[in-house]
């Protein structure tokens, strides 16, 4: 695996996809820049090398049309702030006008492109788009996770035009190595705490990891499917009652595999849902009905801290309740410090999915575990055991 840290960039052009896709407010200021200093450290070691860096990225959905609200122009200063470094910015990311920008780039300067997909060819994947794209650089970065699973020009169909001249950014190559850990080379106990609403969106990856971990632990909206399935009452929780015998036959393949399943036994269950709604702790088979568990109850998070305490890598996908409302967020919140335990004593611990990664931002646990991923679908497809385009360009699969 070529990384960065393989090449010497002096006064060579550093082409490197970057996931620029931030949050934007009203005035076009960049509400999180997060994306944005995760890719510094692969800007840094270009410049400091003595190359020059052209990030290219997209932003938004313009669907193939110049959106002045969705142009990078917006960014532009965010990123110089961040990196330390004023950042040129061209209107186009491909013809005469961006050539000629990275053609008049100097060692130590950073150039960043319009919008990828102002063009309707980058989300096709056009391999003419991609030819322009390639010159304007002499190695290619890819250093975008979260587009890592979408075989567009810049992300897989460029690195054809650099045979040997192509690599991970650090934030792409920690993000192959994070999940590698938690699949193939993690200490065990190996750990899957798998949350969400619903089994059908997760079912590829339980499927893929049962033979990679030693426990799962079920929790959120998935509960109710599988409790419902094993003759549970479960009220007006939510359940996917199609969904029943693959629940049932999830728990025949981990029994089949030697794979403990840890299931909730008590919940927080509300007659609404709704953060005033009234509510009490009943056993996860016992929910009245006109009641619906929205949290994991106390009896529940005393067994998953069991379990979680004596686990040596740790994947955390998806909260265990419905942590937006402060009344059903205790059992998320709890679930982040028994994780950070574990890491303080040694563990490996991954977070990846959008909801989990929202709920460990809000509650202050980003940097009390070893990684949170930045791609949502890419970190999914990767855990369902699927070979990324976006990576597979790059180590020649």
């Amino acid at each position: 695996m070529k990384t960065v840290n393989d090449f010497n960039f002096e006064n060579k052009k550093a082409l490197i996809r970057v996931d620029f896709n931030v949050p934007l407010d009203e005035e076009f200021n960049v509400a999180d820049a997060t994306r944005i200093e995760a890719a510094k450290p692969t800007i840094i070691k270009v410049l400091e090398d003595g190359g020059s860096a052209i990030l290219m990225s997209h932003l938004g959905r313009p669907k193939g049309q110049k959106v002045a609200d969705l142009s990078l122009q917006h960014i532009a200063n965010k990123v110089s702030d961040v990196i330390g470094v004023t950042v040129k910015f061209v209107a186009d990311c491909v013809g005469d006008v961006a050539e000629k920008a990275a053609a008049e780039l100097k060692p130590g300067e950073i150039l960043l492109l319009e919008n990828l997909r102002f063009h309707a060819e980058e989300e096709k994947g056009d391999e003419g788009f991609a030819e322009q794209l390639s010159k304007l650089g002499d190695i290619y970065i890819n250093d975008a996770f979260g587009t890592a699973h979408r075989a567009h020009a810049s992300t897989t169909i460029v690195a054809k035009f650099f045979t040997d001249k192509k690599c991970f950014g650090f934030l792409l190559a920690k993000e192959i190595e994070a999940i590698d850990k938690v699949m193939q080379t993690g200490e065990k106990p190996v750990l899957a705490i798998l949350g969400g609403a619903k089994v059908s969106s997760k079912i590829t990856i339980i499927e893929n990891i049962l033979d990679k971990v030693d426990h799962l632990i079920v929790g959120g909206g998935m509960t109710y499917t599988f409790i419902k399935a094993q003759g549970g009452q479960v009220g007006d929780s939510i359940c996917e009652d199609d969904k029943m015998d693959l629940a049932m036959d999830i728990l025949k393949q981990a029994k089949e595999k030697n794979v403990q399943v840890h299931i909730p036994v008590d919940v927080l269950a509300a007659d609404d849902f709704a953060n005033d709604a009234n509510t009490q702790i009943v056993d996860v088979t016992k929910i009245p009905d006109g009641w619906q568990g929205l949290d994991a109850g106390p009896k529940t998070l005393e067994n998953f801290k069991e379990v979680i305490l004596k686990s040596k890598t740790i994947l955390w996908n998806g909260p265990i309740g419905v942590f937006e409302m402060e009344s059903f967020a205790k059992g998320t919140i709890a679930l982040g410090n028994y994780i950070d335990e574990a890491t303080q004593g040694g563990a490996f611990s991954l977070v990846g999915g959008g909801d989990s990664v929202a709920a460990v931002k809000q509650f202050g646990f980003d940097d009390k575990v070893s990684y949170v991923s930045t791609g949502g679908g890419a970190m999914l497809e990767s855990l369902e055991g699927k070979t990324l385009p976006g990576i597979a360009a790059i180590i020649g699969q």
